[in-house]
Parts: structure tokens; sequence; C-alpha cells
């Protein structure tokens, strides 16, 4: 299995590509939501310009021993992202998102 990708260990987010043009990816979340007992995470993500988010969509993540997980495919180079559970509460980065971007 091809594992190229970036990580945000502090918060718990890492992203892991699984096909050496990064097409498929991985994003791997166990931050402050996990760690506060939530019983879903939904990964909250859009494509292209991270202040104009394109096709965006709510995943519901699967619980792995990493953490919660969603496989997606990169319909564009530029992922930005979030999480939220399932009571409402968000994990956003301060305010800033995350993103993944192609090189």
């Amino acid at each position: 299995m091809y594992h190229h990708g970036w990580s945000d260990h502090l918060r718990g987010v890492n992203v892991k590509s699984l096909t050496p043009d990064g097409s498929d990816v991985t994003i791997i979340y166990d931050g402050l939501l996990s760690k506060s007992g939530a019983s879903q995470v939904y990964l909250h993500s859009g494509f292209g310009n991270p202040m104009q988010w394109k096709i965006v969509e709510d995943y519901r993540m699967q619980r792995t021993p990493e953490g919660w997980k969603k496989t997606l495919n990169m319909e564009d180079g530029h992922l930005t992202f979030c999480f939220h559970d399932s009571a409402g509460n968000w994990d956003n980065n301060n305010g800033n998102n995350w993103t993944y971007k192609l090189v």
C-alpha cells in the first residue's frame, strides 16, 4: 500500500494518500471530539479554494482503533475539511479548518 500524506499530530488529524497520484486519501481523526467521547464523528469537507468550498459534503466516519476514518477520492487537488459530532459540536482547527493539497 502506498503511504504518503500529511499529519497534524497535535490536533489528531492524519491524511494518508493511498495511491501514487494521490487521487484516493484516507482521513483519520483522533482529536478533540474523539477524546470527548463522541458517539459518531462526521467529516465536513469541500474541494477547491479554501475560501469558496465546492462539492461540500458531510461524511459519516467509521470508528477504528486508529481513530475515526473516512476514505475519499480527491475530486480536486485541494481538500478543505473539519469535523463535527452528532451533538452539533465542531472541531475546525480554531476556525482555520484543515487543508490538504496535492503537490
